[in-house]
Formats: C-alpha cells, sequence, structure tokens
C-alpha cells in the first residue's frame, strides 16, 4: 500500500515556522491480479499555533476561522500515518519536510514524471493530469480534483498520477528515481534558456557543475549529462 499525501501550510519548507494547516490522502492498494486501486480519502483540517499568513491564504483560501476548531497536528498525526511506510506526494520534499515521521520511504511523482515523460509541456501536477488524459480514466472523478491547491483535492489528481507511473515502472524503481535530485529537461536561466540539458554545451554543464551556486536539481542534471556523454 502506498500514501499518496498532499498538504496546505502556512508557508513554504524555507520558512522556519511555517506549519500544515490541512492534510488530505488516498491510499494506492495492489489487487491479487496486480491492478492499483485508489481509495480511502482521508482529510484533516488543522489548527496552527499562529495566523494563517495572508500570502499563504492567497494560495489555498483556508482562513484562520476555517481551522479555529480544528485538531492540532499532535492530535492527529498517528492516524494520518497508520499502515503505510511508502508515502507518495508531487514534489515531496515539500510533504517529507513537514512530516514528523523520518523513517518513510518516498516516491516524488514530480521527479519521477520528469525522467518517465520528459517531453512532457510541463510536470506540475495540473498539466500532467491534462497531458496525460488522467480526466478520461473510467474512475476519474473531476469533481474530487476540485478545487486545486487544496490538500483532498491535489492528493487526488497526484494518487492517479501515479498509478499512470506505475504502469511504467514498478515500485521500486519509483522509489530509487525520487532518491536523487530532480533530472531537469531544459534550462530555465542564462544564455541557453530554453536548450534542453542534452544539447547544452559541455565547458557550460562543468560550469554548472563545478563552479555555479545553482540548486542541487541543476547541478545534479548537467552532472548526469556529463556523465553520459562520457559513457557514449
Amino acid at each position: 500500500m502506498i500514501r499518496v499525501i498532499d498538504y496546505e501550510t502556512t508557508g513554504t519548507n524555507e520558512d522556519a515556522d511555517a506549519e500544515i494547516i490541512e492534510a488530505g490522502s488516498y491510499d494506492l492498494v495492489q489487487s491479487e491480479d496486480g491492478a492499483w486501486q485508489i481509495g480511502r480519502p482521508v482529510h484533516w483540517l488543522v489548527k496552527p499555533s499562529k495566523p494563517i499568513p495572508p500570502q499563504a491564504r492567497a494560495v489555498h483560501h483556508i482562513s484562520d476561522d476555517d481551522v479555529e476548531t480544528a485538531p492540532t497536528l499532535r492530535e492527529i498525526v498517528d492516524d494520518f500515518f497508520d499502515g503505510s511506510d511508502i508515502c507518495a506526494a508531487h514534489n515531496a520534499r515539500f510533504e517529507e519536510h513537514f512530516t514528523p515521521f523520518k523513517n518513510l520511504r518516498w516516491i516524488c511523482t514530480y521527479k519521477c514524471a520528469l525522467v518517465v515523460w520528459p517531453d512532457a509541456p510541463s510536470h506540475g501536477n495540473q498539466v500532467l493530469r491534462y497531458w496525460l488524459g488522467l480526466d478520461n480514466g473510467e474512475d476519474f472523478d473531476a469533481g474530487r480534483a476540485m478545487p486545486s491547491h487544496r490538500a483532498l483535492p491535489d492528493a487526488y489528481v497526484t494518487a492517479h498520477l501515479l498509478r499512470r507511473l506505475l504502469d511504467e515502472r514498478t515500485v521500486d524503481q519509483l522509489l530509487t528515481i525520487s532518491r536523487y535530485p530532480a533530472l531537469l529537461r531544459k534550462m530555465n536561466f542564462g544564455k541557453h534558456k530554453g536548450m534542453s540539458f542534452a544539447d547544452a554545451p559541455a565547458d557550460y554543464l562543468e560550469w554548472i557543475r563545478d563552479k555555479s551556486d545553482m540548486n542541487e536539481d541543476t547541478k545534479f542534471t548537467a552532472k548526469y549529462w556529463l556523465q553520459k556523454r562520457a559513457a557514449a
């Protein structure tokens, strides 16, 4: 069983005092014939220790009044994670950062989608939803996918995305991909903006790898393509 989760929060994983204010999940369970079934929706509003900042409300539209009588994270966390040591999320480093349990294995559907579908127009959850035609699935309920930027609807879309990924890779393969930084497709910066990493000049990739202060995903991708060329 894989638990697909999504959080809404009072800030980002770079904010020291950000907290969870909403948690949603769906479970993927494999049947005897190997098919993955999506079910067991769970949803909680969570009361934070401080007021919700307006910039966070602008994303998910959850107010202080909405969470005034909600339980705290401590009160719901054991029930929310009961039953699985594998969790999945889109851009899982965000959910992993806010999760108090550190002994879980994570599948990042964002990183996996970059590897499995490198030619997708974008790798955001909603773009992949429409690009892959997830809404055309027999058991996809568009009503459960709305509104976006809320925990349970976003977990619902991610669960269907994960099931499609499991048509292409095994659970172990998705876990392996998720342990590494994201393998990016195109540069969104600098003099080669818009060029694929695969086509970028070697000296520029070397500069990214060795001398730049770019993030780990960008440096990892540059290193990957340099190694791939050296092995060719």
